[in-house]
């Protein structure tokens, strides 16, 4: 059956088998750590700090390993990325009494660095693989492709949960380990060389885009997600545990069904958004789409204020806030693909997607921060700002699904 696909269906699904397996792991990570340092006492503050490297060093990942892929190929970041995030588990076998801080800090740095580069060079890949005039595919290609992400990283919060009720923490991480191992083999295997290498060498001072449409949409993302961590990192699992008295699996179940849903309609946004007659995107709709989400946050925070049920509150306004933020994910998603240049596409969607880690990287802090010093209905305030600025900065992209020449 896969012999009689294209070779660009078949690296398509390499790329993508790929990117399930890291953000499988990557989600129950995710979950591991924080639900197992909330049980030893950490406070939310010192929680969120302990991602802090992982979303710092995803920054830096991001800017550089855009150059780096366009230099040496998406194939060979993406391989990387996978060989980083077994060392990163593998350092989380040592005995409990060498779990420190730093040294939770650092594994989590090498995570970081593992799940940009390899996010970067699956979005990269899919420009590659697709015809320069077949912009509803690509839409459609890169939607499928976020959306399961994000789906199995929603079941990748079940698993990190589940694991660590049954296996506890080391042994929830060496079987993580052992799989993602077996991935990265395959990967060696199979996944072409030399996908997406640039014509020619780029330079480092490349890594910056020269496209505006480019540089507006990156601070589009940078709040898109800053809004959505602000809440979602630490504040809202720490609050269903130690508000509303949720257990861990509780807890997990709760976030995996959020971003499982979250993926599913990111891989239908095509469809609610009007690709399925013709039509992909562009700036206006970006826009468009930040405004119901706007509202559904200022309608929790009001909910809130008003000493509404807790529970019937974050519980429903979340599912419905998960799927408004798909659609305007995916939007954006499909944008900077669009916008990127085909040579060394790599150079331009690393920038943006270091836009996107920065923006994790401020609501990760503030989300340990502000929850702690303030509460919660703060940290929704606090997301309201950022999809506003995110919405005003969609204003000023193109209001074409391509983009203008780069401005030189």
């Amino acid at each position: 059956m896969l012999a009689k696909l294209s070779a660009e269906i078949r690296q398509y699904l390499i790329v993508t088998g790929n990117y399930w397996a890291f953000t499988l792991t990557d989600g129950a990570l995710r979950m591991l750590v924080v639900l197992h340092f909330h049980q030893l006492g950490y406070s939310p503050l010192q929680i969120a700090m302990l991602f802090l490297f992982y979303e710092f060093f995803g920054v830096v990942t991001n800017l550089v390993g855009g150059w780096l892929g366009a230099r040496v190929g998406l194939n060979r970041t993406m391989n990387i990325g996978l060989a980083l995030q077994v060392v990163a588990l593998s350092m989380l076998l040592v005995p409990s009494t060498m779990l420190s801080v730093i040294w939770v800090m650092a594994a989590q740095a090498l995570s970081g660095i593992a799940k940009d580069l390899n996010k970067m060079s699956a979005k990269s890949a899919i420009k590659l693989l697709v015809a320069d005039d077949a912009q509803a595919t690509l839409y459609k290609w890169v939607a499928f492709l976020t959306g399961s992400k994000n789906t199995l990283k929603g079941v990748g919060f079940f698993v990190g949960g589940a694991l660590l009720a049954w296996l506890g923490f080391q042994g929830a991480v060496l079987a993580m380990a052992v799989a993602l191992a077996a991935v990265w083999i395959i990967s060696l295997i199979f996944l072409k060389a030399d996908l997406g290498k640039a014509k020619g060498k780029p330079k480092f001072r490349d890594i910056f885009s020269k496209s505006s449409a480019v540089n507006w949409l990156s601070g589009a993302r940078m709040f898109l997600f800053g809004a959505r961590d602000v809440w979602f990192v630490v504040a809202i699992p720490v609050y269903f545990s130690s508000q509303l008295g949720w257990n861990p699996i509780g807890v997990s179940t709760f976030m995996a069904v959020w971003v499982i849903g979250y993926g599913v309609v990111q891989t239908i946004a095509p469809k609610l958004t009007g690709a399925s007659s013709g039509q992909v995107p562009d700036g206006r709709s970006a826009f468009g789409w930040a405004l119901p989400l706007l509202s559904v946050t200022l309608l929790m925070a009001l909910g809130l204020w008003l000493q509404w049920p807790a529970e019937q509150v974050l519980v429903i306004g979340l599912l419905i806030f998960g799927a408004l933020f798909a659609v305007n994910s995916s939007l954006h998603s499909y944008l900077i693909v669009s916008y990127a240049g085909r040579d060394g596409v790599s150079l331009d969607v690393g920038f943006y997607y270091m836009a996107n880690a920065m923006g994790r990287l401020i609501g990760t802090i503030l989300s340990g921060w502000v929850y702690q010093a303030y509460g919660l209905l703060p940290c929704l305030l606090v997301a309201a700002v950022f999809i506003s600025l995110a919405a005003l900065f969609a204003l000023a992209l193109p209001v074409t699904a391509r983009a203008p020449e780069p401005d030189v």
